[in-house]
């Protein structure tokens, strides 16, 4: 049987040695190379700050992305490596007599605990208003916040090739197991979509579902394209490797059956959406990166573009014009410019609303049409993606102009509404109602109810699917 991305597959198969994939954690970033262009302060920093948030970079990533002679300034660097100020100075100053001297661990345990709870890790009721429950019981792995769309974690998918220093998933990725979604078979998902017939979206999730071998993916894939889930439309996987490790679409030893997966989920006549986090264009620069967006979108499926706006990394219109352009050029999609989330280290990468506005209008006026497709700067709040549409004067007063492109209510989408400007606001908790007003339209109503639950007296079986080999990685 002839594919239609056979031409870029061959490709993939050479004389030479498949790239490995080799991790770096805490533990073992001192055995990098690299290592020894940072300076003693830097290399402290890691040791310290990465006893709190979560620390793995990979080979790939320090040998393609950083520029080692621009550290601790370049945006890859401070993407992916701890830096002091992503604590408080006090809270620094004690972890770090600790960790250097003392080496008291349970008194490390302690302070990490209390800095983490600090830290808001849970944003936007993804603990308390997000998990669907059947029979008064949460549905592990599951969150249902939109009424078109569930997100489902599956716990081999519990990593990513490397971790961004801003992830408002950062608690998946510590050990705080309370605050963990993870489920380890789709019997449950499967048993929860067919109760819920007015989803369409289903978006895989992490971590990245891309850590996972072909073979284990195509469980949770598979899943999704049996009769009683007709009503399911588009399958969307979230993932950071086509920046962190493209090699997963092109070289890796099952990167072929993975194209020949996702032409299957295609075929099957779903929308397969490959929803590719990026944060700097220089991810996009790599020749391997690029070969990865060109080999995903011939299968049939489609490659989304989407990342947050960061303080330290991205704040630059050009890059993201840039990112945005040669993604085009590529075959993806433009798709969303968010607002760094009210969570982890938020006050080192946060930006004032009205500066992220600026960007995403100076880089929005730099591209064509084509990449027009973006939305931003976007917030992912409680009651749902809120879009900073302008800066606007009415009556004299200067305000932000806003609406939401999601919400928990489907009544409150496009329905634009205004807030006092402020040039130091940087969450929608910030902000103040215009004319006078004590609250937003939507404060108002019930917002905080969580997704309605199945029907009285539904029960959903759960019967085990789970597949011997559903925990392996790919590498």
């Amino acid at each position: 049987m002839a594919f239609p991305s056979d031409f870029l597959w061959s490709s993939a198969v050479t004389d030479s040695p498949l790239p490995t994939f080799k991790p770096y954690t805490r533990q073992s970033i001192a055995q990098a190379r690299q290592w020894q262009f940072m300076s003693p302060e830097l290399q402290e920093a890691v040791q310290v700050v990465a006893r709190v948030l979560p620390f793995r970079t990979n080979e790939y990533v320090m040998d393609q992305l950083i520029d080692w002679s621009n550290i601790p300034d370049d945006p890859i660097y401070r993407l992916v490596f701890p830096h002091r100020d992503m604590l408080q100075p006090q809270e620094y100053a004690r972890l770090r007599e600790l960790v250097l001297f003392k080496k008291d661990e349970a008194a490390i345990n302690r302070l990490v605990h209390a800095i983490r709870m600090r830290m808001n890790p849970h944003p936007a009721g993804q603990m308390t208003h997000n998990v669907p429950r059947v029979n008064d019981a949460p549905l592990r792995g599951l969150q249902h916040k939109y009424k078109e769309t569930v997100l489902f974690f599956p716990s081999a998918g519990q990593t990513c090739h490397a971790y961004c220093t801003f992830c408002f998933r950062w608690p998946q990725f510590v050990g705080m197991d309370d605050m963990k979604f993870d489920a380890r078979e789709t019997s449950e998902l499967v048993a929860y979509l067919a109760s819920q017939p007015q989803v369409t979206d289903v978006l895989i999730t992490g971590g990245d579902p891309m850590v996972m071998n072909t073979r284990s993916l195509a469980v949770f894939l598979e899943s999704l394209l049996v009769p009683e889930l007709a009503h399911i439309q588009n399958i969307r996987i979230g993932t950071k490797a086509v920046a962190y490790w493209p090699q997963r679409f092109v070289s890796d030893r099952d990167a072929d059956d993975l194209m020949r997966l996702f032409e299957k989920v295609v075929a099957a006549g779903k929308n397969l959406a490959i929803m590719g986090h990026y944060s700097h264009a220089v991810e996009l620069r790599n020749e391997t990166a690029q070969k990865a967006v060109k080999r995903i979108v011939s299968t049939g499926a489609t490659l989304r573009m989407q990342g947050p706006l960061i303080r330290h990394i991205n704040d630059n219109p050009a890059s993201w014009a840039e990112l945005w352009t040669t993604g085009v050029r590529l075959g993806a999609i433009p798709y969303y410019m968010f607002v760094e989330r009210d969570t982890g280290p938020s006050e080192y990468f946060a930006l004032p609303l009205a500066r992220a506005h600026d960007i995403f209008q100076a880089a929005f006026q730099m591209v064509s049409g084509l990449s027009r497709t973006v939305r931003g700067p976007s917030m992912s709040a409680f009651p749902g993606k809120i879009v900073i549409d302008g800066v606007v004067t009415i009556n004299g007063e200067k305000l932000f102009a806003l609406q939401f492109l999601q919400a928990r209510n489907p009544d409150w989408v496009r329905k634009p509404f205004f807030a006092k400007y402020d040039d130091k606001a940087t969450w929608m908790d910030h902000l103040v109602p215009a004319f006078g007003k004590s609250k937003f339209f939507f404060e108002s109503e019930d917002d905080r109810a969580a997704p309605p639950p199945a029907p009285a007296g539904k029960v959903i079986p759960i019967t085990s699917t789970r597949r011997t080999d559903a925990g392996r990685c790919s590498q």
